[in-house]
């Protein structure tokens, strides 16, 4: 009887000692790795990280980030996202649509999530919005019908424009989705009773060239499409514009907070927010295919009041009125 009142004690005292050791190695076996892969360093970055925050994900913790930027390069992604596939992260999150493309190109097992791509389906990205398929999802960000809006706004701002210039990177979109874009935004031009002058660039070197160009043309406004390489250059892009003394809509409020006229479109922080989500549901099981691409349902007018007044322009009330946010530096 003592004899198996000892051998039960030193059962128990054994699985006091192992069983602290062994629920360690499960806390540790439960640590997420994510893969950031981003064609240029963005501002959108530390939202993603807040979204993460949020639903309760800490660095070091619970999660481990794998980031990798091509800083501008993007000849580079497709090693860099196969570099994030031989570390085996758990989820890849492509900033922006080429870097998305790279991912899928080299893993269809990995899942995928996008925070912000134009045309997922254009691209071949997804199947369609509502079931992806395969192993990429997320948030889709703009439509040609964009352009068309954002052409009526500019309009509305500087009425006498008659020649708008549209700046134009023909790399940054599929062939069949900058067709789209363009064709939209010929259909609103006519509708509006202005010319496009398409002035196009291959990156940052191009930008002083394409001014003069607008100039030689005599354009009276501008508008600039989204792109990795505008964003990036936005800051030189307002000064330009400011300095050809043209009127110009950007897609993004951060191109306004830098000097650019106006912007309207989606907000960008709220969707690599919202991609956080993604990633969660995707750690917790989901499977990407069957996660629809989310498309957005708000976006912002920002209009800057210092640069309207060097460019001597008076933003109508009409459009002030309908503004988000009225920037004043």
């Amino acid at each position: 009887m003592i004899r198996l009142r000892l051998v039960f004690t030193i059962t128990l005292l054994l699985g006091g000692l192992f069983s602290p050791v062994s629920a360690d190695a499960q806390e540790a076996a439960k640590v997420a790795r994510i893969g950031y892969l981003t064609a240029t360093a963005g501002p959108f970055y530390q939202d993603f990280l807040r979204g993460l925050r949020d639903l309760g994900y800490v660095e070091g913790r619970n999660v481990v980030i794998e980031y990798r930027s091509a800083e501008g390069k993007i000849e580079q992604l497709p090693a860099l996202a196969a570099e994030l596939v031989g570390l085996k992260v758990d989820v890849i999150v492509a900033a922006v649509t080429v870097a998305a493309l790279a991912a899928k190109q080299v893993t269809r097992t990995i899942p995928i999530v996008f925070p912000a791509v134009s045309d997922p389906v254009g691209t071949g990205l997804v199947a369609g919005f509502a079931r992806p398929g395969g192993n990429v999802t997320g948030l889709s960000f703009f439509n040609p019908e964009l352009l068309g809006k954002s052409l009526e706004l500019l309009k509305q701002a500087a009425p006498a424009a008659r020649r708008v210039a549209v700046l134009w990177q023909p790399t940054g979109f599929a062939e069949q989705q900058g067709k789209a874009l363009l064709k939209a935004a010929e259909v609103a031009a006519h509708a509006l009773g202005v010319r496009l002058q398409i002035v196009e660039v291959r990156g940052p070197d191009d930008f002083d060239g394409a001014f003069a160009e607008m100039t030689r043309a005599r354009a009276d406004a501008l508008m600039v499409p989204t792109s990795v390489t505008f964003l990036q250059g936005r800051r030189r892009l307002a000064d330009l514009a400011a300095k050809s003394r043209l009127p110009a809509v950007y897609p993004m409020r951060e191109f306004v907070e830098d000097g650019g006229l106006m912007s309207y479109g989606p907000i960008l922080s709220d969707q690599y927010r919202r991609a956080a989500t993604y990633v969660d549901k995707i750690l917790k099981g989901a499977n990407p295919a069957d996660l629809p691409v989310e498309q957005p349902t708000k976006f912002e007018l920002v209009i800057n009041g210092r640069t309207a007044r060097a460019l001597g322009l008076t933003i109508p009330q009409s459009v002030l009125a309908r503004a988000d946010h009225v920037v004043e530096k």
